[in-house]
């Protein structure tokens, strides 16, 4: 059988306005374009290191 990934839910709860551009790379490379927008992303290392980046622009929440 074959392994099921987490996932994560991604809301960006502030702008990315006067952010460093790799912190607006991160959120948009997640796919979120504007706030309050969420997003359930799987949790690879690779998105949680953007997460992890840009933590203080968003809220995660595990999904079930």
């Amino acid at each position: 059988m074959a392994k099921k990934i987490k996932q994560v839910k991604v809301t960006q709860i502030r702008s990315t306005n006067k952010s460093l551009a790799n912190h607006k790379a991160c959120v948009k490379g997640l796919g979120i374009r504007k706030m309050h927008q969420s997003r359930v992303v799987d949790a690879t290392p690779e998105n949680l290191g953007m997460i992890n980046t840009a933590s203080h622009l968003l809220k995660v929440e595990e999904v079930k």
